[in-house]
């Protein structure tokens, strides 16, 4: 299974588009709700025999962010979770319990929720935080990790902050989402499916306001990333505006172990607008898992 896809298949036809408690005519499975504590967390689950692969999302995105995802490592034999991260679309804060909580904490309880005893953990840009911070604190539960395009921002150490400061401007941060986040071959080649990742990045904020970021477990740090025991994959589009390669590259050199890759022409959401090559990676990764 190599993961390829049509360029427009997210356009035509979504599986995550759906209310609560509606069932999935593709794959027939119930889309529930699961009550954790401060959060009333949305997830989807393709459900099946095979290793399970958890999905975090990033920043403009959602669950139906992993549209190309979901189809290809379905079909090489996983069971696919994702979930709406509190604050992200379906997924509301529940005043009864720690606000705002972590993302760590609430992966934890969808995991023991759903009893994966180990799953492999793929995640892009801004879930690529909770996914390491869940790593580090979990690494008995995680098969594998992949994070894609991450910008690592809780990394307290000078020498990488020095690194951030001339690589990543203010004025990035003032660019339009699609021109921070989309590569310009994908905008000049594939105006539909930027319309469908405007869609759901228009959709991702929940009630027209995001709640506060859920902040980590662990103070993250150089040498905390030298103790991580969990076979790691770090991926950069090579037109990632936000997280250029070179970054990936640095913080890589400081996990034990890790492996390093690249996307071509591609920028900030590598994993939309290149899937037949990011899929082709994170599945030859984590089938080594």
């Amino acid at each position: 299974m190599n993961g390829r896809r049509g360029k427009d298949d997210a356009v035509r036809t979504c599986p995550f588009r759906r209310s609560a408690g509606s069932r999935d005519a593709r794959y027939n499975r119930l889309v529930p709700y699961v009550d954790l504590p401060g959060v009333h967390l949305w997830y989807t689950d393709t459900g099946g025999d095979g290793p399970p692969v958890v999905f975090l999302h990033a920043a403009s995105g959602t669950c139906e962010s992993w549209v190309y995802q979901l189809s290809a490592f379905t079909e090489a034999g996983y069971r696919c979770i994702a979930f709406d991260r509190k604050g992200w679309g379906h997924s509301r804060p529940d005043p009864a319990g720690e606000q705002p909580g972590s993302v760590s904490d609430d992966l934890h309880g969808l995991a023991d929720h759903l009893t994966l005893t180990r799953f492999h953990l793929v995640a892009t840009a801004a879930g690529g935080g909770g996914s390491l911070d869940y790593a580090l604190g979990h690494p008995e539960r995680v098969r594998s990790l992949v994070i894609a395009d991450h910008g690592f921002g809780q990394l307290q150490d000078p020498e990488f902050k020095q690194v951030v400061d001339r690589v990543r401007p203010l004025q990035i941060d003032g660019l339009p989402v699609e021109l921070r986040e989309l590569g310009p071959g994908y905008r000049a080649t594939n105006p539909a499916g930027m319309r469908r990742w405007l869609e759901i990045e228009r959709a991702s904020v929940a009630e027209g306001a995001r709640g506060p970021r859920q902040p980590p477990r662990n103070q993250l740090a150089f040498a905390l990333l030298e103790t991580l025991t969990v076979p790691t994959l770090l991926i950069a589009g090579e037109a990632d505006l936000i997280t250029p390669p070179a970054v990936m590259r640095l913080v890589a050199a400081h996990i034990p172990s890790c492996q390093f890759a690249t996307v071509p022409e591609a920028g900030h959401a590598a994993f939309w607008e290149r899937p037949d090559v990011w899929n082709r990676v994170v599945l030859d990764f984590i089938g080594q898992h």
